[in-house]
């Protein structure tokens, strides 16, 4: 007989979820579980990715718009020790997961969520050193809308568009502070339109599915009020032809390592 596992649960594992409307899944090689809907928003590996872009320090505030059940929150803050994240997100059930996530792995005391729309101005100007944001992928009315109502919202910008997003991450982040967006690699203009005169020193990292594949995401980063040029980074290739992730993968996806992208291009630099 399956166990039935539910959100308020404190001693829920892997396995006593399998079968049951939500899952239990390690990331950062098991520092960090995160409780989600079977069927619905599940984090992938774009949000593991965006989370270890962001160039915090301890003590430094970050904010992230659409936070979901947490998972680059989480993924920070068990990356950047001191650092404080907070997180708003429209959708009740992602806020229960979101919540049920931060104390699951204990990190109350660095991450808080709370009900909030990125189209609102409710939260203070420039009050953060580092706002990041995955925006929904599609236009509405671009593709098929997922039949579950928390992941249709995460795919299709239907409540909010794109330039939406960008105004929240320029009104919350502070003069000089950075933003970090990852999306699809076939709207990096759309994105590098919004940000024009506004976020500067872009840097526009591919992430290819393997090497010689084109991208299908960009990392974009960029520091607000600052004018510098905008420069193409190499490429992260995630997939090896014979080990699932490549070496550099590895490091972010399984050890939490950083995704600098300064010192990554300054490596790649070096090898040539």
């Amino acid at each position: 007989m399956t166990q039935q596992v539910t959100l308020e649960d404190t001693t829920i594992t892997a396995g006593e979820a399998e079968g049951q409307t939500f899952t239990v899944d390690d990331f950062l090689g098991g520092a960090i579980k995160l409780i989600q809907p079977k069927d619905g928003y599940r984090v992938s590996m774009d949000t593991v990715m965006l989370a270890a872009s962001v160039p915090a320090k301890a003590g430094e505030r970050v904010i992230e718009g659409g936070v979901g059940s947490a998972g680059a929150a989480l993924c920070l803050a068990r990356r950047v020790p001191g650092v404080q994240v907070f997180g708003i997100d429209i959708q009740d059930d992602m806020l229960a997961y979101a919540q049920r996530n931060i104390d699951y792995n204990n990190l109350g005391d660095q991450v808080s969520v709370a009900k909030g729309c990125i189209e609102g101005r409710d939260i203070g100007e420039a009050t953060f050193d580092h706002v990041m944001v995955n925006p929904p992928y599609l236009a509405d009315g671009r593709g098929i809308r997922p039949p579950v109502e928390n992941k249709g919202l995460a795919h299709m910008d239907s409540s909010a568009a794109l330039s939406d997003w960008i105004k929240f991450c320029i009104h919350v982040v502070k003069n000089r502070g950075t933003v970090s967006i990852i999306y699809r690699a076939d709207r990096v203009d759309e994105v590098i339109a919004h940000l024009h005169r506004r976020v500067g020193e872009l840097k526009i990292m591919p992430l290819w599915p393997r090497f010689g594949a084109p991208a299908k995401r960009v990392i974009i980063q960029g520091r607000k009020g600052v004018h510098g040029a905008a420069s193409i980074l190499p490429g992260l290739a995630l997939h090896g032809e014979v080990a699932r992730y490549t070496r550099e993968a590895e490091a972010i996806l399984r050890d939490g390592a950083a995704l600098d992208l300064k010192d990554f291009a300054r490596q790649r630099q070096s090898r040539y």
